[in-house]
């Protein structure tokens, strides 16, 4: 077999392969076996029809369209590993001569992955956010606890901004009150958002038994975003009584005995936590400076199937929390146009990023092991709400573990170069991202290998590596 690759761009290729026929004659003989299993020939036993027989019955054209249909992806992929290429896509495949008993031809157009320099990733530099762990996040993190162990006490008294209601709720176009859009009975605390604009305003100084309508916007269902009449009812108003933060709030609410021991492990606790997003925030500093240093270009089926993914996911989301692309872009004070171009950048970034930590894990000859894999499906399954089980045996399915495998190489690579960088907070301080534990705890640095007496030569040495 012969190859030649055409640059058509720095991400396409045009490769034209030329197969002698004899190498056709095992995809040739599989075709004609194939055949005679399928067709009734008198006077011959089914799957016993000479070749000749079959060309007379069957037409020599059918069993080359067989055999050309089998071989076809062999030599694609061999003509790819002769050239070196990276395929990104399915390639366009054309017979463009055939000449039985001679030759096969034919050409195959694909997005390849560009050929570029990985950026030096030794010792890059990055800068980071301080950890700041302030009296007012302790302050907020009790109150939550507060509110959890809190309890909640009738009162004969119109509802006040924190208070919990018990309120029915009807929602009517034209007189006539829409399917879905009622509830009864349920307990809302007044100021918490998240259900219908002017619902909070509404209940504010309302009373048990008091009915009040206002208009307002459906946020979910099939009529979301369009304009309603709210009949809004109480039929309880609660006031919430917290508990005093003191030693007995201190050993109802953790394992402490005292309320400074306490707030000393809510504090460390925020610490921990701030940590571990100072390090994702270092990751993305170190991973944006080898971006600056880079310009790969990319495919742009690749880009436009990315973009469409994405914009896509973002659409799904919304419609499950009822909301609209519009308001969406509203709250988020951005036009569709600075959407759109945001959405291209961050996709763009995300394809360079992977293609340079791809390089780098092939450079380091990073593996991943059974263990590995594992854990990771079950992150996925998680991340996903699936059972662990039956994600991994869709993966398996879908031949998707490769995918799966990739993503962890490039994790590997990522902590690679982080690992390797030199990542400063804002007063100057060096980030100590190799001691991080998955908890946010710093550990101790893994003590260093002991020094033998004499020196090995360096033959043994590098065979013992």
């Amino acid at each position: 077999m012969k190859s030649a690759v055409e640059t058509l761009s720095p991400t396409r290729a045009k490769l034209t392969v030329e197969v002698p026929f004899e190498e056709l004659k095992p995809s040739l003989d599989a075709a004609y076996k194939n055949i005679a299993q399928q067709i009734n020939v008198p006077g011959f036993r089914r799957g016993k029809v000479p070749p000749a027989v079959i060309d007379r019955q069957v037409g020599r054209g059918a069993v080359l369209d067989q055999a050309i249909n089998e071989v076809l992806p062999q030599k694609y992929m061999q003509a790819l590993q002769e050239n070196e290429l990276e395929p990104l896509a399915q390639p366009e495949i054309e017979v463009t001569k055939l000449e039985d008993n001679d030759t096969l031809e034919f050409t195959a157009e694909v997005d390849i992955k560009p050929d570029f320099e990985v950026p030096a990733y030794d010792g890059v530099e990055a800068e980071v956010d301080d950890i700041e762990v302030t009296d007012a996040d302790v302050e907020e993190q009790v109150q939550a606890l507060r509110e959890r162990f809190g309890t909640l006490k009738t009162v004969e008294r119109a509802a006040a901004d924190g208070d919990f209601v018990t309120l029915d709720l009807k929602a009517s176009q034209d007189g006539q009150v829409l399917e879905g859009a009622e509830v009864a009975g349920m307990s809302y605390q007044v100021g918490r958002g998240g259900m219908l604009d002017g619902l909070d305003e509404a209940l504010v100084g309302m009373a048990a038994g008091d009915t009040k309508t206002f208009d307002s916007e459906l946020v979910g269902g099939d009529l979301v975003g369009q304009a309603v009449e709210v009949e809004v009812s109480v039929g309880q108003v609660q006031e919430q009584e917290l508990p005093e933060v003191d030693d007995e709030f201190a050993q109802l609410a953790s394992e402490f005995d005292t309320v400074d021991e306490f707030n000393g492990d809510v504090r460390e606790r925020l610490t921990r936590g701030k940590r571990l997003e100072q390090a994702a925030e270092a990751r993305d500093a170190v991973l944006e400076k080898l971006l600056e240093q880079v310009s790969i270009p990319l495919p742009d089926t690749l880009v436009t199937e990315e973009l469409n993914a994405r914009r896509q996911s973002v659409e799904q989301q919304l419609m499950q929390i009822g909301q609209t692309m519009e308001k969406y872009l509203e709250d988020e004070n951005q036009t569709v146009e600075e959407f759109e171009s945001d959405l291209d950048r961050r996709v763009r970034d995300a394809i360079t990023a992977q293609f340079i930590l791809d390089d780098i894990a092939k450079k380091e000859e990073l593996g991943v092991d059974q263990q590995e894999l594992s854990e990771h499906l079950v992150r996925r399954a998680q991340q996903s709400g699936q059972d662990p089980q039956e994600f991994a045996n869709h993966m398996f399915e879908h031949n998707h573990i490769p995918d799966l495998v990739q993503e962890i190489l490039r994790g590997k690579a990522l902590a690679t170069i982080v690992e390797s960088a030199t990542v400063k907070d804002k007063s100057g301080d060096v980030v100590d991202l190799k001691n991080l534990r998955p908890d946010g705890t710093i550990g101790e640095p893994e003590p260093e290998a002991p020094v033998e007496a004499e020196a090995a030569p360096a033959e043994d040495a590098a065979d013992e590596a």
